[in-house]
């Protein structure tokens, strides 16, 4: 393991969630806060859009209209300006709150959910990811339970869905169909005692996956974990690689936390470290 430093970019955030790199600037959520934020490589800030609750996954439709996931409220809303249109109603289908989302080059956004009620101490239980096609049709994109889907890359070539599931410490791989479905489910790495959330893919066909409950990123290739970052008192939640050159690990992070705490306090950030193989695929 190579000894890094990381890079405070932003601080004094609620909880930082779905970093997004794009258009020259680092989009991300401040979830508890819902506010979508913006940072840029000198470290400017701007907010970006304003939310009525809590947020967390961020994706584009082709014509650039963003898409934002509302945890708590499990609805997807378009966000055109700083103005939300068309909501969609995912309450149905998410039976827990919503977790991280991605969007395909046809802007079909895959949804994950915890699949229970954390807050209430409900019992876990397994989910299905679900698919918001761009007209707003809704779908399950496979039978598969997944238990706690959460972050999602999807790569260059579209044809290979990974998706990180929480509870069950393994990240999972799913053959993506032109209709966007999803079979042929495979193992991608089994994690040990790291419990993934956000990930993002490298050029090696790598995965960054954040484990917040040993608070490290995880570089996982051919099965294995070949590089881990500590990232010291706080949890890592979520990962992108940005820069011009792709070759910036930004990591939010935050507090461990008690998940039955309905309004934890986090000081939260976005913090980053240099690495060497740059970022590929979707998001």
């Amino acid at each position: 393991m190579i000894a890094r430093t990381l890079r405070t970019v932003v601080g004094n955030l609620s909880f930082t969630e779905g970093p997004r790199w794009r258009d020259g600037r680092l989009w991300f959520s401040d979830a508890h806060a819902g506010r979508v934020l913006s940072v840029d490589e000198t470290d400017n800030l701007r907010v970006e859009a304003v939310m009525p609750s809590g947020c967390s996954g961020l994706g584009w439709r082709p014509d650039g209209t963003l898409l934002v996931l509302l945890t708590q409220a499990r609805t997807l809303v378009e966000v055109v300006g700083s103005a939300i249109v068309r909501p969609v109603d995912l309450s149905g289908w998410l039976p827990g709150s919503g977790t991280e989302l991605i969007t395909d080059p046809r802007g079909r956004a895959y949804v994950g959910n915890a699949g229970f009620n954390w807050r209430t101490k409900e019992a876990p239980r397994a989910t299905r990811l679900v698919t918001v096609a761009p007209g707003g049709e809704i779908s399950f994109a496979s039978d598969e339970p997944l238990d706690f889907p959460n972050g999602t890359v999807i790569t260059p070539d579209c044809r290979t869905l990974i998706i990180a599931e929480t509870l069950g410490k393994r990240l999972t791989t799913f053959d993506v169909a032109s209709d966007g479905s999803l079979a042929n489910r495979g193992l991608f790495a089994d994690l040990g005692e790291a419990m993934p959330d956000g990930i993002c893919l490298d050029a090696e066909g790598a995965v960054w996956a954040c484990s917040p409950n040993t608070s490290q990123v995880l570089r996982v290739k051919g099965g294995e974990i070949v590089d881990r970052i500590p990232t010291g008192p706080r949890g890592a939640f979520a990962c992108m690689l940005g820069g011009a050159d792709r070759r910036t690990l930004y990591i939010a992070t935050g507090s461990i936390f008690d998940f039955t705490d309905a309004h934890p306090k986090l000081p939260a950030a976005i913090d980053a470290v240099r690495v060497d193989v740059p970022g590929v695929g979707f998001p």
